[in-house]
């Protein structure tokens, strides 16, 4: 999808006539945006959905559908765990930083157990039952999952809880967060304009106070009376952004509906808004869990260089940001057989041999590298210990002949998505506008922008360079309440 230009703002005096009016106008139409609309409507607001698409769902919908959520949820209890807001908050600090933004992790974990209800009582459903092994996605309905609250260094920090709540689906789950949130919203009597592209802010005495959309070619302006809030997904699809901003994604494949170009982000600058954090992304390396849990990861000199069982995605970022992809799976035979087939997701081993020192000439790695890293980790899995990067005793054990290697830059085909990651990542951008702990979008100098709100992937949100999954669903409907809540309290103008 090609992204349109963002325009500068226009005066409300040389605006056309108003063809829709409303007290709050919400622009995006995945979970961000749908959760501001239902939160808004419910506080007593007038509420306006803008869409780009022939349809709502976004990115959200093309989801895996965990939620990251905590501290003490019925799920958790269910499964026999307990957990506090207080472990909670500790794990996403370190596990989203550096320069995670604190304040807005707190009042995230604080509100976890309201948010659970909230979600819940919509109609969005979790399962039960724990899915207890290192995955993308599961390929059961299991609604709870570890998303690396078990795994040092993190471990050691808070007590772990598993925290990864999966949306009961067959298959991602993303698709029926997003039916269950677009029925609400129908519920909600909340208009839905789709296939409506909004491009320019109207300016009322420097107050966001609308927007100039087109929809079929045709200009079509809304006039907010209380706020406007952005859900518009992050820049990910927007090659130019990409490059000015995360020039280290280039070229990677994108976790997204092919939408996220970034329009709603350069319509607030245009503004003077702030952003933060640009060159952080998520980094789906093309790897299976299951798999390098029971082996090794090492660059391309055969050294190990991250705690295998630690949550995928920060594998990514420590292969992407340290090792430029250039990073093998090495496992054994039986490694390989104890993952079933249909969690391996078509990935088998690209070289194979009877010994190391065969593999390591195969791969190309330099003599005694590989060999040497095999026979330390063994030497110390044989004891039960991995005195260098604290591995989980669970998955630790000798490897033994015949030994494999596969690399990640191949690539690999995740189910329900189109094509494999290019490059050996798939990738979607973290940084944004930056915004206050109600949505509200903040200047360069940190000073609100009168009338305007985000939420989602559009913002900073709570990350700094890490990521854990659950997150962008979860801080997006959170956060994405909070500033409809916020904009429906504006007293209308």
């Amino acid at each position: 999808m090609s992204a349109q230009k963002a325009a500068g703002p226009v005066d409300s005096r040389e605006a056309d006539p108003a063809d829709y009016e409303t007290d709050v106008l919400v622009i995006g139409y995945g979970c961000a945006g749908a959760a501001a609309a239902l939160e808004a409507r419910a506080l007593g607001a007038e509420v306006i959905l803008l869409e780009r698409a022939g349809g709502g769902g976004g990115s959200s919908a093309h989801s895996g559908g965990e939620i990251y959520l905590g501290g003490g949820t019925p799920i958790q209890q269910a499964c026999g765990f307990t957990d506090t807001a207080g472990d909670m908050e500790a794990y996403l600090l370190a596990a989203l930083g550096p320069n995670a933004d604190a304040e807005k992790i707190r009042l995230y974990c604080e509100g976890s157990l309201e948010h659970y209800e909230w979600l819940s009582s919509r109609g969005v459903p979790f399962k039960p039952s724990l899915w207890d092994s290192p995955s993308w996605v599961p390929p059961t309905d299991d609604g709870l999952m570890w998303l690396g609250e078990n795994a040092m260094p993190f471990a050691a920090l808070a007590k772990p809880a598993p925290r990864g709540h999966r949306v009961t689906s067959e298959g991602y789950g993303g698709k029926v967060l997003m039916k269950v949130l677009a029925e609400a919203v129908d519920e909600a009597d909340i208009p839905v304009h789709t296939d409506t592209y909004a491009g320019q802010f109207i300016l009322d005495g420097g107050t966001v106070a609308g927007v100039v959309a087109t929809r079929f070619g045709k200009t079509v302006t809304y006039r907010a009376r209380r706020g406007v809030i952005l859900a518009t997904g992050g820049f990910a699809d927007n090659a130019e952004m990409v490059a000015l901003h995360a020039p280290r994604l280039t070229g990677l494949g994108v976790t997204s509906d092919g939408g996220d170009d970034g329009h709603g982000i350069r319509m607030a600058q245009a503004l003077g808004a702030g952003t933060a954090r640009m060159s952080s992304a998520q980094v789906g390396i093309t790897l299976i869990p299951g798999l390098v849990v029971r082996g090794m990861l090492v660059n391309a000199v055969g050294q190990r260089f991250i705690n295998e069982d630690q949550y995928p995605g920060l594998l990514g970022q420590a292969a992407l940001f340290k090792q430029d992809l250039a990073v093998w799976v090495i496992l054994d035979e039986k490694a390989y057989e104890e993952v079933p087939e249909q969690e391996r997701w078509g990935v088998v081993p690209h070289f194979a041999a009877e010994t190391v020192e065969e593999l390591e000439q195969e791969v190309g790695m330099p003599e005694g590298s590989l060999t040497g890293s095999v026979r330390e980790y063994n030497r110390h899995a044989a004891a039960g210990e991995d005195p260098y990067f604290f591995k989980n005793k669970r998955w630790l054990r000798p490897l033994e002949p015949p030994f494999a290697a596969i690399d990640v830059r191949r690539g690999m085909t995740a189910p329900e998505s189109g094509s494999a990651g290019g490059g050996g990542a798939s990738v979607f951008t973290l940084g944004g506008l930056q915004t206050g702990p109600d949505g509200e979008v903040l200047d360069v100098s940190g000073v609100p922008v009168p009338g305007l709100y985000a939420a989602g992937r559009a913002t900073a949100g709570i990350y700094g360079q890490g990521y854990i999954s659950g997150t962008s669903l979860g801080e997006g409907t959170f956060f994405g309440r909070r500033a409809g809540a916020a904009a429906a309290a504006v007293p209308g103008r």
